[in-house]
């Protein structure tokens, strides 16, 4: 008995110490990034997540990345997913913060809501609001010959792409400083079952500062083939960086290869050139194209291509690709 109460002691010990120092931690940056505001978040002890995800049950992963896995679970018949990062090493905890703080800004219908987090555990726990159990929008894209994942019709890629451009512009535009997600890809998206795309991550998310155009002297993060050349080469990032990562992400909805993959697509884009045809997802094509669909195709194309573009001068800003995305969309109603 004394054993036990001496354990149960450390162990209630161990968790005030992990309570109080991220706590501190995730309100500095809180106050750094967003001058100390966010939205109501509940406080989750470490028993319950245990709990509702069947003690971390790897039946229970929707998706993972390198540092975490998002499990399902269920909290008094409500549905949640539940982020928990697997490493402890500092760059995992660092982006566990920032996401933290980042989700904790969001209200918006394409961006999965956080409704609270563990504090008690070495690395902090996230709990989004609700369960997105039809896997990722790459597991759609790439990976449904070996999954259970339905392959997108055109018409759902388009609705997709409009809805994912809406999230970013409200990133760039919603905020007294432009959010800069800085880690576009088809990975960070979950769809519903009606193919409602949900952003749900932030590792790498930054604020432009103050009376600045760009984040200076950022840390190469990123996904190959989603990362913009100056981010590359000086090291900065703006909201063109995402514009360049978006255009990438068209380019993977429209061939169903990965970004890194297609970089023959770059370059003219005229729909009689026969690679343009043969670049298109065999799934998009089917038995054949209908000159509406075809000229969607191209019409999607050239703005892929131009939000790729080396300067990003020449990218559009992400509320002009909304707009000519939802034209679009609309024009096949």
């Amino acid at each position: 008995m004394v054993q036990f109460r001496r354990k149960e002691y450390w162990e209630k010990r161990g968790k005030t110490k992990f309570i109080v120092k991220n706590g501190e931690i995730l309100l500095e940056k809180l106050i750094t990034t967003f001058d100390g505001n966010r939205n109501p978040i509940c406080n989750f002890s470490s028993k319950e997540l245990k709990l509702v995800t069947n003690n971390y049950d790897t039946m229970n992963v929707i998706t993972e990345d390198w540092f975490f896995k998002l499990y399902k679970g269920f909290l008094l018949d409500r549905q949640i997913s539940v982020m928990k990062f697997e490493s402890k090493s500092q760059k995992a905890y660092d982006e566990c913060i920032n996401n933290i703080v980042f989700a904790s800004q969001m209200c918006h219908k394409h961006i999965l809501k956080l409704i609270g987090c563990c504090l008690e555990t070495e690395v902090p726990i996230l709990v989004f609001d609700s369960l997105v159990k039809y896997g990722t929008l790459q597991d759609h894209i790439l990976s449904h010959h070996e999954s259970h994942f339905e392959p997108l019709s055109w018409r759902q890629r388009l609705k997709i792409a409009m809805e994912i451009s809406h999230t970013f512009a409200y990133l760039h535009i919603g905020f007294p400083r432009p959010i800069v997600h800085s880690r576009m890809s088809s990975s960070q998206f979950l769809l519903d079952e009606h193919c409602v795309p949900k952003l749900f991550e932030f590792s790498h998310a930054q604020c432009i500062p103050e009376g600045e155009t760009q984040i200076k002297d950022a840390k190469i993060r990123g996904t190959q083939g989603y990362i913009a050349p100056e981010h590359i080469l000086m090291a900065v990032l703006d909201e063109k960086c995402d514009v360049y990562g978006f255009g990438s992400l068209l380019l993977e909805l429209l061939t169903g290869q990965r970004p890194s993959d297609i970089s023959k697509i770059e370059g003219t884009c005229n729909l009689f050139d026969n690679w343009f045809i043969e670049a298109v997802d065999p799934i998009i094509v089917g038995d054949g194209l209908c000159p509406e669909i075809a000229q969607q195709l191209e019409v999607c194309m050239e703005l892929a291509v131009k939000c790729r573009s080396y300067s990003g001068e020449d990218r559009p800003t992400m509320i002009d690709a909304a707009k000519q995305l939802r034209q679009l969309y609309l024009s096949t109603s």
